[in-house]
């Protein structure tokens, strides 16, 4: 990998992404590679198996420790990740980084079910990002180009989860980002 954009994105993922993931049993690389796999199965572009793949980058960036939102704080994860992804990719990587933890909220908001399939962590987060969309915050979102990848996206999130499935590695899914980078 000679691409110093790719290394350090490989880096992130490989190097800090051990923490653990919310209240799972799982570490942030695992979250991001099970998020990447899910995406790949399901046939998706590479833009959105990048995405999936980087979509908590801002966890591994945002230097507030494993678990803000149990200690009451909203880590902006998702627009911290928008910021640094925008430097190398385009909308059809980083708004769905960007917009899925609205995806959660507009899902919450849409479907009777969706909030009682949430984690305890995503219960807890979803409080501190705003709760479930209003009618007219619906309506805005489903404007968005990314809306659709974004809700997507999200729904790998909530599947991606799982004690000791076994994936490919980090650099399985790095041509997908490579194809992406700009």
């Amino acid at each position: 990998m000679t691409d110093p954009r790719l290394a350090q994105i490989a880096d992130l993922l490989e190097l800090k992404a051990d923490g653990q993931y919310g209240l799972h049993d799982i570490n942030q690389r695992q979250h991001a590679l099970q998020s990447a796999w899910l995406a790949e199965r399901a046939g998706c572009p590479p833009a959105l198996i990048a995405a999936a793949l980087m979509h908590d980058i801002g966890h591994l960036v945002h230097g507030l420790g494993e678990n803000p939102a149990a200690e009451g704080i909203d880590d902006e994860h998702e627009a911290v990740g928008n910021a640094y992804l925008t430097q190398w990719f385009g909308p059809e990587v980083t708004e769905p980084v960007r917009l899925h933890v609205s995806a959660k909220r507009y899902l919450c908001a849409t479907e009777s079910d969706y909030f009682g399939k949430l984690s305890p962590d995503s219960v807890l987060s979803l409080g501190l990002q705003g709760g479930p969309m209003s009618a007219e915050e619906v309506a805005a979102f489903r404007a968005l180009p990314q809306a659709e990848a974004a809700v997507q996206l999200r729904r790998f999130d909530e599947e991606a989860k799982v004690k000791g499935l076994e994936t490919p590695p980090v650099g399985h899914f790095m041509p997908y980002v490579a194809a992406c980078i700009r």
